[in-house]
């Protein structure tokens, strides 16, 4: 049989640094519309949700495409939130109010909009093929090493990693001896939602990566990003785009 996919797309109606962060215009669509057409587009998806604080959010979701079947309450929309708030939230309102209780969710981050046709099923298979697994997320190439960072006291550094095997001193060894390290992107997360629920986490301890390149790595964050996603989108040419309703 099928599993139940809930796919949620956090919206808060508040941003310090961006206001209007989610309603904000790449190309013909708001960023909060990109997150709910690549839920629409995966068939392993059975719902796609909004979960916002924002009457105007909520509105604007419905046009989209998506169900908002609650406003967050304030006390979960502020900025110091985690994502398990948000998402233990939603599965307990289905749970309460629908005796829905789907056995995965899908996060999908307005902020990151770059996502390549078919990616949340190739995802999720992939997920589905580890079962030891209690979520996947999407990771690209590290800019920097992160052997070649510090933490600094009383004027002294000390690294923030110890070093690898066979690598003493990884700060003084050239960048290409050293491990690979990769850098999570909000392209999506997939999450057992036991995960979320017994575990109080919103993604586990065994956690799988599914790389991208580096050019779907955008966070929206300030108006000059939506520039960057734009330029980036136009070479791609294979991000899921929003329909226009």
């Amino acid at each position: 049989m099928k599993p139940n996919v809930l796919a949620i797309i956090p919206a808060r109606g508040g941003s310090k640094g961006f206001p209007g962060k989610n309603k904000a215009i790449l190309k013909h669509a708001p960023l909060l519309a990109w997150s709910i057409a690549a839920g629409l587009e995966a068939n392993c998806v059975s719902k796609v949700i909004v979960s916002t604080d924002s009457e105007e959010l909520a509105q604007l979701g419905r046009i989209w495409g998506a169900e908002v079947p609650f406003l967050r309450p304030n006390e979960i929309s502020n900025d110091q939130a985690t994502d398990v708030m948000f998402l233990q939230h939603a599965l307990q309102h289905f749970l309460m109010k629908e005796d829905w209780h789907p056995e995965y969710v899908v996060l999908l981050r307005p902020t990151s909009p770059l996502r390549p046709k078919g990616i949340v099923d190739t995802c999720f298979t992939k997920l589905m093929a580890h079962s030891d697994a209690d979520s996947l997320r999407i990771v690209t190439e590290a800019p920097q090493t992160p052997y070649k960072i510090w933490w600094q006291t009383n004027d002294f550094l000390y690294p923030i990693l110890s070093p690898p095997d066979g690598i003493p001193e990884p700060y003084n060894a050239p960048r290409q001896s050293l491990p690979k390290a990769y850098w999570q992107i909000g392209t999506l997360d997939i999450i057992k939602s036991e995960v979320i629920i017994s575990k109080h986490s919103a993604s586990g301890s065994r956690i799988l990566g599914h790389y991208l390149p580096p050019d779907y790595a955008v966070d929206i964050d300030q108006p000059g990003d939506l520039v960057i996603a734009q330029q980036r989108m136009d070479l791609l040419k294979d991000c899921i785009q929003p329909q226009k309703p």
